[in-house]
């Protein structure tokens, strides 16, 4: 019998009674892998060869893995940290905590995150307690690290999806195929084989030579198992803001666009928020440690801060409560993307705006909120706002529907709410595809005249801030914020997650 080189090689190679892998069939054969593994194919299309096939799985730690086996996981170091610091008794500051555990960047967020889903404890209103009683020498985490890391396996599923969900390990699945040789293959070997010459592609040279006609030519197993290549793809997030960004378009509304980092005059304080309003401390802002911002409109200033103390119009009674003009000239990020509508509704942003008009954003806001499936400290805002007479809470609850009907959400709640920038106001609520709950998706309402007037703006406006994360997880099906950005982001999940509209 005369067969390609390779498939005799391959044959040679091969035992009666003892399964070989591929791999190890390869060097026997003295072929490199990929060759062997065609050859096998080969052989077994011609029932010389017998093949069977068995998934194994791989479990390895990543770097930063080894990171936390050296320094300890980033919510061992804030428990720990808050038990020095007293907080197993009475609740400690958070911050405090965070710099005792020398966490800083994204280890700030980890340890948030998991503190309180171990059991470690509480953060409330930016409060840390710890329960007393809890051991994190016993956590199985660590435990479940510590075993890769030696090369030993971990049985718990519900450890390791975790930790793969953390990107703490890396599992790979790979199809191991063992190859045997059959009875036809037994005496096809005692009949004797020899080698024929084969090529794996005709040439120009075999042509002119003739030689073609006594080359056997390579079979091509178009079944056989390819590397998966991973290409690279817009990120869902990007994609439900461009269609976010089409879709109000479509709607009439023009973009707004701002700074990041801004004067609190503009993120607040035109917003008729008061400055002892919780929002605006150390806790739940980023303020940032920079020169005050100089370049304020003195009359808006002026009218703004009139508006704090004493109200608007006759029946206005303001805040009764302290007002500084150094505290609204300090910059902090921005806790919401509604410091650009007060920009551009004073016209400090493009000139005196006559009505009617629509604009909106899509862009990033920061809130030091506690990290959980429905918050992130950084998330992206869709804004909006429309300067018309006569608007309505109709008007307003009519361009919800119209705007995510675009998206198939047709299932959208109201529910009247508390601002005190907007009243009427109302948080908007949708139901999630795979839960069935109602998750709140924005909030909103008509500005109220202690805002418009400062501003000089004459007639109504009803505005909106919505999460563009929570729409998205209405449309993928996300069951938790952190799979769409972060360093939780599930990767295969945001491979497949497409913009249904």
């Amino acid at each position: 019998m005369r067969l390609p080189e390779r498939q005799v090689a391959a044959l040679e190679a091969a035992s009666a009674t003892d399964a070989q892998p591929i791999p190890e069939l390869a060097d026997a054969a003295g072929i490199d892998e990929a060759a062997a593994t065609t050859a096998v194919f080969e052989l077994e299309e011609e029932g010389l060869l017998a093949v069977e096939s068995e998934v194994e799985e791989t479990v390895s730690i990543t770097d930063e893995a080894e990171t936390y086996l050296e320094t300890g996981l980033p919510e061992v170091r804030f428990y720990r940290a808050a038990i020095d610091a007293g907080a197993g008794t009475d609740a400690a500051p958070m911050g405090q905590v965070i710099g005792a555990a020398g966490l800083e960047g994204p280890q700030v967020d980890i340890a948030l995150s998991n503190f309180a889903r171990k059991g470690y404890g509480q953060i409330e209103s930016g409060e840390v307690t710890a329960d007393p009683d809890a051991d994190p020498d016993s956590d199985p985490e660590v435990a479940a690290l510590e075993e890769l890391a030696t090369g030993r396996s971990v049985d718990d599923a519900g450890v390791l999806d975790r930790l793969e969900e953390r990107g703490l390990i890396e599992r790979e699945e790979r199809t191991v195929r063992s190859v045997t040789l059959t009875d036809a293959g037994v005496d096809a070997m005692m009949a004797g084989v020899e080698a024929a010459e084969t090529a794996a592609q005709l040439t120009p040279e075999m042509l002119t030579s003739g030689e073609w006609e006594d080359v056997e030519f390579t079979d091509y197993n178009v079944e056989a198992d390819a590397t998966e290549a991973g290409a690279g793809k817009v990120h869902v997030l990007r994609q439900a803001a461009e269609r976010v960004k089409d879709v109000l378009v479509g709607m009439g509304f023009q973009e707004m666009d701002g700074p990041h980092a801004d004067a609190d005059f503009w993120i607040n304080d035109a917003l008729f928020m008061p400055q002892d309003h919780p929002a605006r401390t150390h806790w739940d802002r980023f303020a940032l440690d920079v020169d005050p911002v100089e370049n304020l409109p003195e009359d808006l200033v002026e009218a703004v801060e009139n508006a704090h103390r004493n109200g608007v119009g006759p029946d206005g009674d303001g805040y009764h409560s302290p007002w500084s003009e150094d505290f609204a000239r300090e910059v902090a990020l921005r806790g919401h993307t509604t410091s650009l509508s007060m920009r551009y509704l004073s016209g400090a942003a493009e000139g005196e705006l006559e009505p009617p008009q629509r604009y909106f954003s899509v862009e990033k806001a920061y809130r030091n909120d506690t990290i959980d499936s429905t918050h992130l400290l950084e998330f992206f805002q869709i804004e909006g706002w429309v300067m018309a007479e006569d608007l309505s809470v109709r008007d307003l609850m009519g361009t919800f529907e119209e705007f995510y009907a675009q998206f198939g959400i047709t299932d959208v709640q109201f529910k009247p709410h508390y601002n005190p920038y907007t009243e009427p106001s109302f948080e908007l609520f949708g139901r999630h595809p795979e839960t069935d709950e109602l998750i709140e998706i924005g909030n909103s309402g008509i500005f109220r005249e202690e805002v418009l007037t400062p501003l000089g703006v004459e007639c109504d406006v009803m505005a909106w801030g919505l999460a563009l994360e929570r729409l998205a997880m209405l449309y993928t099906g996300a069951e938790d914020i952190r799979d769409l950005h972060g360093t939780l982001a599930d990767l295969e999940f945001l491979r497949n997650a497409e913009v249904i509209y």
